[in-house]
């Protein structure tokens, strides 16, 4: 049986990952569910972006010590190994087309840095 969008939905979790006070501005931290790790990134107007911690390009778990800025109003991390820009809302690779970074969506409730993940 092919599942449907309301299945699909039901199946999609909040993690409450930390408080929102308890990251620095620029600076990523990995939040741990299960055996997955995810890069938690704060920017200085408090938007914050989630992506897998495991750099695209050498499978290391290196993103959240990821150099953060912006190619234009786009906010980027790259990798702390190769360099490689990545978008922190896409994942699109600025520099290696052949690569892109897991993204997920984020939302702050009462505080707290909550990240949305499947299955």
């Amino acid at each position: 049986m092919t599942p449907t969008a309301a299945d699909t939905a039901t199946r999609t979790t909040w993690l409450a990952a930390c408080l929102l006070d308890d990251l620095e501005p620029e600076w990523g931290e990995v939040a741990l569910h299960g055996r997955r790790q995810i890069a938690l990134v704060r920017l200085r107007d408090d938007e914050v972006y989630a992506v897998d911690h495991l750099d695209p390009h050498t499978g290391a778990p290196v993103m959240a010590r990821g150099i953060v800025g912006s190619r234009g109003e786009r906010p980027t991390i790259a990798s702390p190994l190769h360099k490689e820009v990545y978008d922190l809302g896409t994942g699109e690779c600025f520099t290696d087309a052949a690569l892109a970074l897991r993204t997920y969506r984020t939302r702050i409730v009462g505080g707290m840095i909550e990240v949305e993940l499947d299955g």
